[in-house]
């Protein structure tokens, strides 16, 4: 029974990769089956609410521009994330144990109480925002929405692509990220293009939300490849 539902799991798990989009991440790059390129900027917020009334339709405005001057698809994403402060906790019990002022030990007490209570309350939620900037080498076709529907519930066809043709294509795609970035930086937020190990952990806590959240992983530069 045991082996019977192991091979069920490692049926659903080719199964489902098999409809994952994500042929290769390298070079700061996503590499999609279809040979095509992504990039994903990291936009910081703006706090929108305490802007004056002026300095919100200027925001407006400068969105609106910016919008109306992309030459080229973009997708803007934002994530909600219940924000995991087990560290937080962990690190102030141990200021608490190592503290000698007898009231800083009292109030780094309460403060961690206070913590716990505010979480007990409900849960405290991170958002992140981001733009993701794609290049196709056939101009960015787009598709009809049955087509598109339509290869949505087809398993994801693999295209190797070439070395040579991934510089060629990531030149390019830069170029668009270069331009994309510096338009979003007139709007007075902060751009981060994601390298390799950010990439790779987006996309692993997007599809593995609860698993990521027990099983960090390694930093890619640590990882060993014996021979």
């Amino acid at each position: 029974m045991a082996e019977q539902n192991k091979m069920i799991r490692n049926k659903v798990a080719v199964s489902t990769q098999q409809y994952l989009d994500i042929a290769e991440i390298k070079d700061n790059t996503v590499i999609m089956r279809d040979g095509t390129l992504r990039a994903v900027l990291a936009i910081s917020s703006i706090n929108f609410s305490l802007k004056s009334e002026d300095e919100q339709n200027a925001v407006i405005s400068a969105y609106v521009g910016f919008l109306n001057n992309i030459s080229s698809m973009i997708q803007i994403v934002i994530q909600s994330r219940e924000l995991n402060i087990s560290s937080y906790l962990e690190y102030l019990s141990q200021r608490e144990k190592e503290q000698t002022n007898k009231l800083l030990k009292i109030q780094t007490a309460e403060y961690i109480e206070y913590i716990k209570e505010l979480i007990s309350i409900g849960k405290i939620m991170n958002k992140r925002f981001y733009v993701v900037v794609p290049y196709s080498p056939i101009s960015d076709q787009r598709k009809s929405f049955f087509t598109s529907l339509t290869e949505a519930f087809k398993p994801a066809t693999s295209l190797k692509l070439k070395e040579s043709k991934f510089l060629k294509y990531k030149e390019s795609l830069y170029r668009r990220v270069d331009s994309i970035g510096g338009a979003l930086s007139s709007l007075g937020v902060d751009v981060h293009q994601m390298d390799t190990q950010e990439l790779i952990e987006l996309y692993y806590k997007t599809y593995n939300p609860e698993t990521s959240k027990n099983q960090p992983l390694v930093d890619i530069n640590k990882i060993r490849v014996e021979a």
